[in-house]
């Protein structure tokens, strides 16, 4: 089993949060309920996280996983069972925290871009930029203009 970095949004979505463990452990059960085995959770779920698919949020220590901005979150095949399966609590996740973690990571992310002359790093967070802002209250606005002038545009 491969999920994609959508259907990865979605199992978390459905539960509204996830550890990074409790993540693992939905995609096993789905897997396991295949008759497959899962394909390197740990790096889809790296992957998700990179293409801001996943976005990270920090609550009562515990650092959990939510559906980003780039993300358009589809449910895998038999994703509905879950929550019926894991003893996870439903979570529900401040959007402003979660949009302030998710900015805060984009701005570090776009300064270290713009460094890097990586044309593809800086390209592709040009692209989340505009998602950022349709997605929560954020404004990336100064930091896609550093990314557009690196970019040459």
């Amino acid at each position: 089993m491969e999920p994609t970095a959508d259907e990865l949004a979605g199992v978390v979505d459905l539960f509204g949060a996830l550890t990074r463990d409790e993540l693992v452990e939905a995609l096993s059960e789905l897997a396991f309920k295949r008759g497959e085995d899962v394909d390197d959770p740990a790096g889809a779920i790296d992957d998700a996280v990179a293409a801001y698919h996943l976005a990270v949020v920090e609550r009562d220590g515990e650092k959990l996983l939510a559906a980003g901005p780039a993300a358009f979150p589809e449910l895998p095949d038999g994703a509905t069972d879950l929550p019926h399966i894991m003893d996870v609590p439903e979570r529900s996740i401040d959007r402003e925290r979660l949009a302030a973690a998710v900015e805060e990571r984009f701005r570090e992310e776009s300064l270290v871009a713009v460094r890097s002359d990586n044309e593809a790093f800086v390209e592709r967070l040009l692209d989340v930029s505009y998602e950022l802002e349709v997605w929560g209250p954020i404004d990336v606005s100064a930091a896609r203009e550093r990314l557009a002038d690196a970019a040459g545009e």
